[in-house]
């Protein structure tokens, strides 16, 4: 069975953006590293002021995001079940 998945690669692991169904543990993998994406914000109808503001907007999430306690959030969905087994 071949299946492909979305994902990044982020300090040294591969996180998926969605869980397989119907794959179980330790199941070989082939990972391709792609280019990064740019978005073309000329054809979203976004001009260079409007992504200026934007950036600076979004620049007050960037240093709560990159925050050490939020790293928790990394690997939420694994901390959450640990919370439900206990």
């Amino acid at each position: 069975m071949l299946r492909t998945i979305e994902g990044v690669y982020r300090k040294g692991k591969i996180e998926l953006t969605e869980r397989p169904d119907g794959v179980g543990e330790a199941v070989p993998v082939l990972v391709t590293f792609l280019e990064a994406r740019r978005v073309d914000l000329r054809a979203r109808g976004i001009d260079e002021m409007q992504a200026a503001g934007l950036r600076a907007q979004l620049a007050t999430f960037a240093a709560d995001w990159d925050r050490a306690e939020m790293d928790v959030y990394d690997d939420y969905d694994s901390a959450r079940a640990k919370l439900s087994e206990g």
